[in-house]
């Protein structure tokens, strides 16, 4: 028996590399949507077929899809700070209307779209759950109000007949993050010994392993236009350092950064950027309002729905500070 045929865009980046092993795990035969010129070192030694193609790129997507059984849209522009967010939009928000259209013309049996914790609403003080209320206007910064749109684009083809399942994954933390992501940018640093102070926020942190598992049980056991958070624990920044401290033998900041303060350097540091160095600053306006407020998140719906079940963070933090060690990204080794 033939084994079913399965697309995942943004194959090569972190959370995608983890899905086409999880699929690969099962026995699907995978397709690989990557762009050309795309860092492959995160699906290297992988049975997968490589489609070159964007997801701006109507017919590439078509060709993508054609004879697929499921998709993974996992590809996302997933940058915290932009000069111009017009490609941003393009590829998150037109990218995504574009492989939703190709999946319904395919006859697509399941969709599951990789969305983020970060479209969800909290409530002051709380806990945000898929049902929080929440508006674009509360998204800060060009990522997180292009995936709301993204998302609301999704959930536009799921009440027109179109077989989608969402996923809302909360922070991966893991081996293959090779850009990094922002959250690997904060293990790196930390590991670098680049981070001398820290600001009062928090995060839901996951192994990315789960998040993939997640991705898998939202296509077989998920409900057509529901969210499900993929997430695992809630711990403050400074609980975070605490833990990286203890699983790498180096030293915690002790400096609690007031918001006043980090505004004012982030302010700064994005001066830098526009006008000498066009490339990302340390810090940016974008992750200091979001720091604001602590993404805490439940996943009790996902554990009950899909039994989705994650595992120790701390075993997710370890993964992650072997692999930077090993790819030279954090050049500290105790």
């Amino acid at each position: 028996m033939a084994s079913r045929v399965v697309l995942v865009t943004g194959a090569n980046g972190f959370v995608g590399a983890h899905v086409v092993r999880a699929l690969l795990r099962e026995g699907a035969t995978t397709r690989a949507l990557v762009r050309e010129h795309a860092d492959l070192r995160a699906l290297e030694g992988l049975d997968c077929e490589l489609v070159r193609g964007d997801l701006r790129d109507r017919e590439a997507i078509e060709r993508a899809v054609r004879g697929c059984e499921e998709v993974y849209h996992v590809a996302a522009d997933y940058r915290l700070w932009v000069i111009d967010p017009a490609p941003m939009y393009a590829a998150n928000v037109e990218g995504t209307r574009n492989l939703l259209t190709a999946a319904q013309h395919a006859g697509v049996r399941r969709i599951v779209h990789t969305s983020t914790v970060g479209t969800l609403g909290i409530p002051p003080g709380g806990v945000g759950r898929e049902d929080t209320p929440v508006t674009l206007a509360d998204m800060v910064g060009a990522y997180k109000r292009s995936k709301f749109l993204a998302e609301q684009e999704a959930l536009k083809a799921a009440r027109e007949g179109l077989p989608v399942v969402i996923v809302n994954p909360s922070t991966p933390i893991g081996p293959l993050d090779y850009k990094p992501t922002p959250t690997g940018r904060i293990i790196v640093d930390f590991l670098n010994r680049r981070m001398p102070a820290y600001v009062d926020t928090g995060l839901n942190l996951v192994a990315v392993e789960d998040v993939a598992r997640g991705h898998l049980l939202a296509a077989e056991r998920g409900e057509i236009g529901a969210k499900y958070i993929l997430g695992g624990e809630n711990l403050t920044l400074a609980e975070t350092l605490a833990r990286l401290a203890r699983l790498s033998g180096l030293p915690a900041p002790r400096v609690k950064l007031p918001y006043a303060v980090a505004w004012g350097f982030a302010l700064g540091a994005e001066a830098v950027a526009r006008t000498v160095t066009r490339r990302p600053p340390r810090a940016s306006l974008t992750e200091v309002r979001m720091a604001r407020k602590r993404m805490f998140f439940d996943s009790a719906k996902a554990r009950a729905a899909l039994g989705y079940n994650p595992g120790p963070i701390d075993a997710a933090l370890a993964r992650a500070i072997a692999f930077f060690r090993e790819i030279g990204a954090a050049r500290n080794a105790a």
